[in-house]
């Protein structure tokens, strides 16, 4: 079992160091077999992994520097079914990323598949590992990575760009992370998650703890792209080639709200267990305020790509909601939620990626109805959208429905009607970009809406190049069918909720790693079936997605008298939104550090 672990990441390192060494001698085609092999053995090992640590967490010690005294010196994974899961997701969807590009990088050789499973390694350690400085440098190695692979297409300005705001973000971000990991081990004189949580568990929160804490969570908020340190991802994915967007989207978004909740309950949650509400409280109204915003971003776009960058920004927020309401409940949920609509997410940027190919456009309004003969592609693109709408009973439902119960438990009753409200307004603005353009519905025009810079000025080809072969929708039916069938499957919500409340143990966990103690059996939990409230919002939601797209469509069509009414309720707050969303780097540095501070003051004033 042990040997399963480094495995999980060696495999793809390994893969790429022997295509870039056989660059020059490989054959057309060869690249992209032993990618793909490479990704999907990964796949399997990590699966194995979410199976086989079901009863116990694995704890790999390199080199064999077993702690001793409670003192453990050396790199360690801890492998438990949530973050092997993550790392399984990251690992189906680098296959069905490389799948799809077959043969569609042969231009520049095999730096393509070697970063991408560069990439892949750099998420599955960062998703296992146990030490603070192993996540670190992990973090960066799929940074550099993703940095790299945004702007692969750089005989344009705009890739450039986009990869250039993605990197500066993201580097601020990890001397913030490394400047927090150095504070907790001159503190405490460990790197190892849970020997650094021993040390604080018994100790008040003091100013260099919360200082520690807000530049860790900051630091993985920018990677998750979590409003307000969120303005690189829009440009990122908008240049991005369609592979890299499903792996950004997909997977490495989501492993920021893992950072965060792995650091939280390894590390923090001893020294703030008396200030547990307001951690809960500020990083829930962030959440809301992230996927509102993301929300409504999304809606006021027309380019694909761009639009989906702001789908993930809404999501996200979600995640981070149920994620910081701290109870085991919810934070089962949101880890179905992430693999599910990870899943569903990835599915849609193939989609997206076949109509760009064929069609040799990426914004709806270009699009319109262009799309109507490719009726198996519109298929698996609407049950995709319906599926992150949060239709029941599939994968997505599930999780919301599990967050939606923890948050009713909690007395929060006013955070499911908001999650609901920004889960239908983003799952609108794709089934309306669907409508479009598969169903040439709605009108040709539509002045609210932000086109695609490098669609708006294209001439529009006579005729569309011809199509992928049946192929490249192979992955995105698979991933659909994947992210809906989690929420039919029995006791996914069990084993969920155990695995969860097991991640928020940090005494066993601490007594597990440090000092071989087993954990105790799990208990028994009966079945889990959503309550009605959840049925409920999964409904609204879904229907509400529903009547938005609708008005999207057919908005130019309302009486005159009613738009003027509402372009002058929603004209400023859609102005300031479009504003901030610059493009210039040197904004989104400027908010990244009005957000750190506004943060940093916050956690000083409520967890000390």
């Amino acid at each position: 079992m042990h040997v399963l672990v480094p495995l999980a990441v060696a495999v793809p390192l390994l893969a790429a160091a022997a295509i870039a060494a056989a660059n020059q001698r490989m054959r057309p085609g060869v690249d992209d077999g032993v990618a793909i092999a490479a990704a999907a053995a990964t796949a399997a090992l990590c699966m194995l992994l979410v199976l086989r640590t079901g009863n116990r967490p694995v704890d790999v010690f390199f080199g064999g520097w077993r702690p001793r005294g409670g003192v453990a010196l050396g790199i360690a994974f801890s492998v438990e079914p949530l973050s092997a899961s993550l790392a399984a997701l990251a690992a189906v969807l680098t296959a069905a990323a490389l799948v799809f590009a077959w043969r569609s990088f042969a231009d520049a050789g095999s730096l393509f598949h070697v970063l991408m499973l560069v990439f892949l390694a750099g998420m599955v350690a960062f998703a296992l590992a146990g030490d603070l400085f192993t996540m670190f440098v992990f973090f960066e190695l799929m940074g550099v990575a993703a940095f790299a692979l945004t702007a692969y297409r750089s005989d344009s300005p705009g890739p450039l760009q986009g990869a250039l705001n993605f990197a500066v973000t993201n580097s601020i971000a990890a001397f913030l992370i490394l400047t927090g990991i150095g504070l907790l081990y001159g503190r405490t004189g460990a790197l190892n998650l849970a020997q650094v949580g021993e040390a604080l568990a018994h100790r008040r929160s003091d100013g260099l703890v919360v200082v520690a804490f807000c530049l860790l969570v900051v630091g993985f908020l920018v990677k998750a792209g979590v409003v307000p340190f969120h303005f690189w991802l829009s440009d990122a994915y908008a240049v991005a080639p369609i592979p890299v967007c499903v792996l950004l989207s997909g997977a490495m978004s989501d492993l920021g709200i893992h950072g965060i909740a792995r650091v939280y309950w390894d590390v923090f949650s001893g020294p703030l267990a008396p200030h547990a509400e307001a951690v809960r409280l500020t990083l829930v109204v962030l959440g809301v305020a992230s996927a509102l915003v993301g929300a409504a971003m999304s809606f006021l776009e027309a380019g694909l790509k761009r639009m989906l960058a702001f789908v993930t920004i809404s999501n996200a927020g979600v995640f981070l909601a149920g994620t910081a309401l701290l109870t085991p409940r919810a934070f089962a949920g949101t880890s179905i939620s992430v693999v599910a609509q990870g899943c569903l997410r990835g599915a849609i940027f193939l989609v997206l990626g076949t109509v760009v190919h064929r069609l040799e456009r990426g914004d709806e309004l270009t699009l319109h109805g262009r799309a109507r003969p490719y009726v198996v592609t519109g298929a698996v693109f609407g049950l995709a959208v319906l599926g992150l709408a949060g239709l029941p009973p599939f994968g997505p439902f599930l999780g919301s429905a599990l967050v939606t119960d923890a948050a009713r438990r909690l007395g929060d009753g006013w955070l499911p009607p908001l999650v609901a409200a920004a889960v239908a307004l983003s799952s609108a603005s794709l089934l309306r970009a669907g409508g479009r353009v598969f169903l040439g519905l709605g009108t040709r025009d539509d002045p609210l809406l932000t086109r695609a810079q490098e669609e708006a000025s294209a001439e529009e080809p006579e005729t569309p190049v011809s199509g992928r072969p049946p192929l490249a929708l192979t992955p995105a039916g698979a991933l659909v069918a994947v992210g809906l069938a989690l929420g039919v499957v029995p006791a996914v919500a069990t084993h969920a909720r155990v695995a969860a409340a097991r991640f928020e143990n940090r005494p066993a966990y601490a007594a597990e790693v440090l000092h071989g103690r087993k954990p105790a059996p799990a208990p028994r939990l009966e079945g889990y079936r959503p309550p009605a409230a959840g049925w409920a919002y999964g409904a609204t939601s879904t229907a509400g997605a529903l009547a938005l797209a609708a008005l999207g469509l057919y908005r130019p069509r309302l009486p005159l008298g009613l738009r003027r009414v509402a372009g002058r309720a929603l004209g400023p707050p859609v102005a300031v939104l479009r504003t901030v969303h610059s493009g210039v780097v040197g904004d989104y540095v400027t908010w990244l550090a009005f957000g750190a501070a506004a943060l940093g003051g916050i956690f000083v004033l409520t967890l000390r």
